[in-house]
């Protein structure tokens, strides 16, 4: 994480029910985030935001069983092709959501670099959710299933052939709502889960120093896709689907520190600040604050 961070907004919002998380990317630069990073001494270069279709239907299509493929497809589509340029100039992406959908365009974008990428997938959810088994065919739902290859052609086909990323190279923190299906797939497919159950027995320290050990050992490199409601919405109270009995604030922190230090990670994304949701930008504070302690500060 010593490169330059190449910074973008993806203010994708249709492809979930709320309005205003298209309003994340601007929330978290008004929450000080840019200057947050240059204190640190790193270098970086704000891209702004990339231009996404913004206008959806909540009507679940009867052919695709998805709301508004098309327009969301097409906006990852955009910024799988700006993560690339980010890339090609030699730049760490830090993709700023926009809803967890964008995790299609900025993992797609990725996959021309990296033969055996891996994932860590920070959140409440596991996101594993596809047209046949969704029972609301929100896209940012599916958002995983589309990078390891299950899913609509038009999600995990784009640029380049489905997967992106290996199931087996995936590792979920934090996940406390699992639907059925999703819970298929995670056993079929051997995706390691460490579960809000296992943080509480094991805690954060070990899961995260696992996790890391488990990615060193069989990637070339390594992308974090934070949702803002992996947190317990206590902090975080700024977001679509906040789910009870997350991480704390401090535990939140602790997992940060540690991917800090391990220099295991190749790009970032932070996604689902809602302001509109959100107590006086708490969740873009918070969340700020997350990615500072990401790329190295610490108290003292």
């Amino acid at each position: 994480m010593n490169q330059t961070l190449g910074i973008i907004g993806a203010p994708i919002t249709i492809a979930q029910p709320n309005m205003g998380v298209d309003l994340g990317p601007d929330s978290l630069r008004h929450a000080g985030l840019i200057n947050r990073l240059l204190n640190l001494d790193l270098k970086l270069n704000d891209y702004g935001n990339v231009s996404v279709p913004m206008k959806g239907t909540d009507q679940i299509d009867p052919e695709t069983k998805l709301k508004n493929l098309e327009e969301v497809a097409s906006g990852n589509e955009t910024i799988a092709n700006k993560v690339k340029e980010i890339k090609s100039k030699g730049n760490f992406p830090l993709i700023l959501g926009g809803d967890h959908s964008v995790a299609i365009g900025t993992i797609a974008g990725l996959h021309s670099y990296y033969k055996n990428m891996g994932v860590i997938w920070f959140d409440a959810h596991p996101d594993l959710n596809t047209g046949n088994i969704s029972p609301s065919g929100n896209i940012h739902g599916m958002s995983l299933a589309a990078s390891i290859g299950i899913g609509h052609d038009r999600l995990i086909n784009m640029n380049g052939t489905a997967p992106k990323v290996n199931p087996k190279n995936v590792v979920i923190i934090g996940a406390r709502s699992i639907d059925e299906g999703e819970k298929e797939i995670i056993q079929e497919h051997g995706i390691k889960v460490y579960t809000m159950h296992d943080i509480e027995k094991l805690g954060m320290d070990y899961v995260m120093k696992k996790a890391i050990q488990y990615l060193e050992e069989r990637t070339d490199g390594v992308h974090l896709s934070f949702d803002v409601d992996g947190i317990d919405p206590a902090h975080t109270p700024g977001t679509g689907t906040p789910v009870e009995g997350g991480p704390s604030y401090r535990e939140t922190r602790c997992a940060m520190q540690l991917l800090h230090e391990s220099k295991l990670l190749t790009s970032a994304e932070v996604v689902e600040v809602n302001p509109l949701l959100d107590n006086q930008n708490k969740t873009a504070e918070v969340a700020v604050d997350m990615l500072a302690a990401l790329f190295g500060e610490k108290y003292l």
